[in-house]
């Protein structure tokens, strides 16, 4: 049984060896358990563990298209990229101003419309920066400064080999344009980051995602992956 989370239970900075800061404790996160059959018992294990902040989606599919931190740190990273080369200690929700706000709003845009298209339901990014960080709804950027007054804020990267590009661009962007094509709903947005930090790293990011490849979900259907999130297994015999 495999038990999947659309985002972490708590922000946090690992900030030596042996500590780390906790920003927030989310107050929701969304979950699946792959095969569908096991969710009760994926459900109740990580309540015991975590506490009653969870909630069922609708397979694995929707709590892939229901993590929002891959399209929010693409937003974050263009419009800081500076910083993490340099190495400064930057706050990250003070940064995201009303610009990369906008940008953060638009990538979202992009991943509703494939959910809507796809035909589950996901939060959007407001709801997620809400539940996160337990401020009221208002613009991303907005939110963000209200984040920053709580104290409920973390720094941004401090160097460039970070998991915001190089686990997020690869493993979380690619899927959401693959998952857009398929759909007839292109994640413009989305490929174009995909594109300019591949350009600044010198790498094909798009080309990285071993686990798409060994997927290969050319010639499957919408209806073929979700069937596989809920069972854990993947027919082909639709493919001519």
């Amino acid at each position: 049984v495999v038990v999947a989370w659309g985002t972490t239970a708590a922000t946090a900075r690992r900030i030596s060896g042996t500590e780390v800061q906790v920003c927030t404790v989310r107050a929701q996160v969304d979950l699946c358990a792959v095969p569908e059959s096991a969710s009760g018992a994926g459900l109740d294990l990580c309540r015991t563990l975590f506490g009653d902040v969870f909630r069922e989606r609708d397979g694995l599919l929707a709590v892939s298209l229901s993590n929002l931190n891959a399209q929010n740190h693409l937003g974050i990273v263009l419009g800081n990229m500076s910083r993490m080369e340099r190495g400064e200690v930057w706050s990250q929700g003070l940064n995201v101003t009303p610009n990369v706000g906008r940008l953060l709003e638009a990538l979202d845009e992009e991943r509703l419309a494939i959910a809507d298209a796809v035909g589950v339901k996901v939060r959007t990014v407001k709801e997620h920066f809400s539940l996160s960080f337990h401020v009221p709804m208002a613009s991303v950027s907005e939110m963000n400064q209200e984040m920053v007054k709580k104290g409920n804020d973390v720094n941004g990267p401090a160097t460039p080999d970070s998991r915001y590009v190089t686990e997020d661009v690869p493993y979380g962007l690619t899927l959401i344009v693959e998952l857009g094509r398929m759909v007839g709903r292109p994640a413009l947005l989305h490929e174009a980051g995909i594109r300019m930090l591949s350009a600044m790293y010198g790498r094909d990011f798009a080309g990285e995602n071993e686990l798409l490849d060994a997927l290969d979900l050319r010639g499957l259907t919408i209806k073929d992956i979700k069937e596989a999130g809920r069972k854990g297994v993947l027919d082909r015999s639709s493919v001519a």
